[in-house]
Formats: structure tokens, C-alpha cells, sequence
């Protein structure tokens, strides 16, 4: 997503050291259909998160500086892209927005782990985290209710729907679970939910600091560092299909589906299931670029009629 900057910087610094050379200018990889598909992918982005947390995100900006920025209900801005080339490790400690939303979470089953430093949802926007959910502990905390789980109760964060949606998986869940044994060693018991910790061996908070995820039943093949990627992938395809939907339904993400495998891990992340079950597809010449839509509501057309106004 960002060939466009890395082509001016080229280019400038071509000019700059007088380079002549017309072909190697030409030779640059570059055309119009990037600035299109980079244009689109950000109208959807965008349009995801505001529909993710409409609660919180108030408007769209487009700055003097030529950056684009989500506003926040605390009238906090948060930039969309950076325009900064980073690799993996530096877009997990300082992400944008189109760093958090590049990769998209799959839709459909999977066989294998995933590829290389291909994890949807493990690349987190603690400022957009804590805007929604709470900037401290403290905060956050207070935010928190209890869900039954089974025969003990989690706490859970109650904004934006995330406590709602982890009910919503536990009325489907748990009759099943008791119905299945392959279903109910995998849920209990559950490991947990609010722990307000860093990720191991970094500086950056769990998802579980912010009450929206919960870790079910664990097994020593369940994370990338317990185990050899031979015993993940086969604890990946005997794990119940029926738990992976019921949770994906309810706007939670696998961790399954990284490559840096945390099976049994579910985090509530509206953003990533949205762009994954309507924008999964590369856009469609001729097509709106909300193309992929089933429906839209008087909510998510005002959406659209802002974006388009914003980012002519």
C-alpha cells in the first residue's frame, strides 16, 4: 500500500542527485491503477471502521498536511496512513490504520498455519484500542461486566457491543458443548478473559488488557511458542469448525488463523470480520467501490455519502 510514496521517494531522490537517465526512471514499477486500488482500499477501510465503532468515530479528515485521519468522539485524530515503509516488527510496535487492516482475516476454512508473518488482527492500534475501550486500567475496569461462561462468570468489556457479542456466543456455545465432547474439551475450561498484562517478552498490552478477548481450553499445541508447527497444524484441523464459526459470526477473530498460532484465542474485532465478509475481493472496474455490500442501511449510506464527500 504504500508503492505510491516509496515511488515519489525514488524519484526524488533521482531528481536530486541529477540522474538523467530516463530509463531507469521508467523502469520504475508504478502505474495509475495503484493510486485507484490504494484509494479504494482506504474508502473501505475506512467505511469498516466506522462501521465497527459507530458509536465512536464522528468524522472523517482530510488534512492540510495531505494525510487522512479518523475522528475520534473525543475529538482525537487518528491517521489512516503514515505513509511510512516498515516491516513486520516495526508495524506490530507503531502501526497505522492501514498498517492494522492490510492483511485480511480469511473467510473461509483453513488446512494449514498460516504463512509467514501473515497475522490479521495481531497487528494492533493501541490508540484506537483505548479510544473505544478505556486509555487504563482503571478505565477500563469500569467498563467491564460479567458474562456466564459455562458455570463461572468472565469479565468482559461492555462498550461497543463486545460483552454483548461474547453472550451471543455463549447461548449458541454452550448447549452444543454439552452435546459434544470434542466441542466441550475445547471450551473448558476456558483460560480467561480480562488480564491487564503486557504480551510476552514486548512493551505492548494484551487484547486481554481491554477485556475483548478470551482464551478457551488450553492445550500445549494450542500456541506458536509451546509448540513445533507440525503438532499446530495438527491441533489447527482436529479443532471443532462449529466453535471458529460461532465466534467469527459474532464479529470475534481466531487467532488459528495466524501465523504466529494462538488456537485457542478469540478477540473481538468488529473492523477485521467486516472488511473480511464484504471487501475480501479486489475492487471491480465499472463497480462502486463499496461494491460487495448486501445491503445498505440509512446508517451505512451516510457513511459512504461521507467518505465520498471527504475524499474526493
Amino acid at each position: 500500500m504504500k508503492k505510491i510514496s516509496i515511488f515519489f521517494m525514488v524519484l526524488l531522490m533521482l531528481l536530486f542527485t541529477g540522474c538523467k537517465n530516463k530509463e531507469v526512471i521508467n523502469n520504475i514499477s508504478f502505474n495509475s491503477s495503484d493510486t485507484i486500488n490504494y484509494n479504494i482500499t482506504m474508502k473501505r477501510d475506512l467505511l469498516c471502521l466506522m462501521m465497527a465503532y459507530p458509536e465512536h468515530i464522528t468524522d472523517i479528515e482530510h488534512g492540510k498536511d495531505g494525510y487522512v485521519y479518523i475522528v475520534m468522539k473525543s475529538g482525537d485524530k487518528i491517521i489512516y496512513d503514515d505513509k511510512k515503509v516498515k516491516n513486520f516488527k516495526e508495524k506490530l510496535s507503531n502501526p497505522d490504520l492501514q498498517d492494522m487492516l492490510e492483511q485480511i482475516y480469511p473467510n473461509t476454512d483453513i488446512k494449514n498455519i498460516m504463512k509467514e508473518d501473515f497475522d490479521p488482527g495481531r497487528i494492533r492500534h493501541y490508540k484506537l484500542l483505548k479510544e473505544i475501550y478505556g486509555s487504563t486500567k482503571e478505565q477500563i475496569q469500569s467498563n467491564l461486566t460479567n458474562i456466564k461462561v459455562g458455570y463461572k462468570y468472565c469479565l468482559f468489556n461492555n462498550n461497543n457491543k463486545a460483552a454483548e457479542s461474547l453472550k451471543a456466543v455463549m447461548k449458541e456455545l454452550i448447549p452444543l458443548a454439552q452435546k459434544r465432547s470434542d466441542i466441550y474439551s475445547c471450551v473448558f475450561p476456558t483460560s480467561g478473559t480480562f488480564n491487564y498484562r503486557l504480551i510476552s517478552g514486548t512493551n505492548r498490552l494484551s487484547a486481554h488488557s481491554f477485556g475483548i478477548a478470551i482464551d478457551l481450553a488450553r492445550d500445549k499445541r494450542d500456541y506458536w511458542k509451546w509448540t513445533s508447527k507440525e503438532d499446530g497444524e495438527k491441533r489447527l484441523n482436529k479443532y471443532p469448525r462449529e466453535i471458529i464459526h460461532i465466534f467469527e459470526k459474532n464479529n470475534f477473530i481466531w487467532g488459528g488463523k495466524w501465523n504466529h498460532f494462538d488456537i485457542l484465542h478469540f478477540e473481538y474485532r468488529p473492523e477485521f470480520i467486516l472488511k473480511s465478509r464484504y471487501f475480501s475481493n479486489k475492487p471491480i472496474n465499472g463497480k462502486p467501490w463499496h461494491d460487495g455490500l448486501p445491503s445498505i442501511d440509512e446508517n451505512v449510506q451516510k457513511y459512504i455519502q461521507l467518505i465520498n464527500t471527504k475524499l474526493k
